[in-house]
Parts: C-alpha cells; structure tokens; sequence
C-alpha cells in the first residue's frame, strides 16, 4: 500500500477493505468510481459526481480479461497506471484500487455472474461475452469495497442499464447513479479507445452525434422507430463509417423495443467501426 499525492493506492483486497473500515469508523460516506483507466475528462466527470454525493471516493483501474473475446484489444488497451494516479490525486480520489488479474481471479476461480433483460441484443448481439465479463467484475467491487454510491457514465447506457439490474436482483445496497456523457467541443463521446483513431478517422467519429440527434428528432416528429433506426445507420454508412452493428431506439427504463411510433422515454445507441476501432455513443431520444 503506497501514497501518491495523498491518494492511497492498494492492490489486494485486504488492503482495501482495511482502508473501507477506517473511512467507515470515521463516519465517512464512500462513493465509488470502477474504470479500466486510461483516464480522461469523461473518468473525472464520474469522480466529481461521487465526490458531490460522498465524502470519499474510491476509485478501481482494472483491465478487465473477462469482458475481452480473443479476438479484442485485451493486449493493446491503453494502461497509463502512473498518468492515472495523478488525475485521481488532483481530482480528488482518496483511494486507488489496482489489483492484477490474479487478485481477482485467483486459481479456481469458477464463478459466473448472467443478467437478462437489459443485456438482451444491442451489445450482446455482437459481443455475446460481454456482459457476463461485466456483470462478474462489478459484482466484485461493488462487494469489495462496498461504497454508499457508484457512479457510472451514461456513455455505456446498456451496461449501466445492466449494472443496475444486477444491484437490484442481487440486492446490493449500493446506489448506482448515471452519469452524463463528457464530449468534446465537437461533440464527440469522450473515450479511450478514441486514441486508436487517425485525424481522418477522428472527423469522421465526430459526426456521430450529431446523425444520432437528428434520428432522435426524427423519432420525436413521429416517424417509426425502425424507419428512424434505418436511415441512421445508412448516414453513418455515408458519413464514413466502415461498418454499423446497430443503430436502435429502445424505452429508456429497460431497452424494450418499440414496435411503431416512440411513446415512451427513449434512448437511441448505435455502435460503429472506423478501422479496427469500434465506437458506441447513445442519447435521449
């Protein structure tokens, strides 16, 4: 266990619950931030939300193998550990969590975590390991480090739609909030993986939100949520983009379908290839 700035970083999970007691004797309410590091703007958006809400924020970096297939960037996803202390110290963490794959998954382990409902289609009709990775990996921290609060962004509506399900049928009694989703000046969700992306391909990512905004207002005239979903992704298509997985209009609450007209809340999420970098992005629709 080691202090950078102030901000403790602990490896194992001793360690850290031996700092969660401490924060707990002295009456503080924990707030909680997991990410994969490689932080931005967007990563220290999440901590001031669970600042605002908490007198302590503890923060996870964790490349996660599970929620990776083979054929995915498990090798080559940004790490930047030391980068990462340093904008969670001025940021205002208190705590970093940076365990190896080894303290997480220890010989033997054979542990599953499945959610339906909110996990059915969208990502998981490409990715059909994903949340699962997911799922498993949060149950755990949210266990381990127990916090009053977790707070993840909107940016990953579907599995922020996941998380939440699971906290509640497995009644951790941890909050889970979302939060919204930092862009750039041009509108562009803020994300690791956007380092993957030539200035070519960076314009081009860059017109993404504003087809999806368009198809919102489109879905909010009136127009069929399929006839809506259809001409996004071929804009996407005419944009530049390689290749669409999916754009989709689903309700807000549960991303059900819609099967006419948007009547309901509704959030619209596409993903999209530039190269070999795959981009997701959502808004209320």
């Amino acid at each position: 266990m080691t202090a950078v700035s102030e901000l403790i970083l602990t490896r194992t999970v001793a360690d850290l619950r031996a700092q969660v007691v401490a924060l707990r004797n002295a009456g503080r309410r924990i707030g909680f931030v997991p990410t994969m590091g490689a932080l931005h703007e967007g990563h220290l958006a999440l901590v001031a939300e669970a600042r605002r809400r908490s007198d302590a924020v503890i923060a996870s970096v964790f490349v996660n193998p599970t929620q990776f297939a083979a054929h995915e960037d498990l090798g080559t996803y940004p790490r930047q550990e030391a980068r990462d202390a340093e904008l969670l110290a001025g940021a205002g963490c208190s705590i970093l969590f940076a365990p190896d794959a080894a303290e997480m998954y220890p010989q033997g382990f054979a542990t599953s975590v499945q959610v339906g409902g909110p996990s059915e289609g969208l990502e998981t009709d490409f990715r059909p390991h994903f949340f699962g990775g997911v799922a498993v990996v949060v149950a755990k921290l949210l266990n381990q480090v127990q916090a009053d609060v977790a707070v993840f962004g909107e940016k990953d509506y579907q599995q922020l739609m996941v998380v939440r399900r699971m906290a509640r049928d497995l009644d951790i009694p941890t909050e889970i909030v979302g939060a919204p989703t930092v862009r750039d000046d041009h509108g562009l969700a803020l994300s690791s993986r956007n380092a993957y992306l030539s200035a070519d391909e960076l314009a081009v990512a860059r017109r993404l939100n504003g087809i999806l905004r368009e198809a919102g207002e489109r879905a909010k005239a009136g127009e069929p949520a399929a006839v809506v979903e259809a001409a996004a992704a071929e804009a996407l298509i005419e944009a530049g983009f390689a290749k669409v997985d999916y754009v989709a209009i689903r309700r807000a609450e549960d991303l059900s379908a819609f099967s006419g007209a948007v009547d309901a809340p509704a959030r619209i999420l596409a993903a999209a290839w530039l190269g070999k970098t795959r981009l997701i992005d959502n808004l209320a629709a």
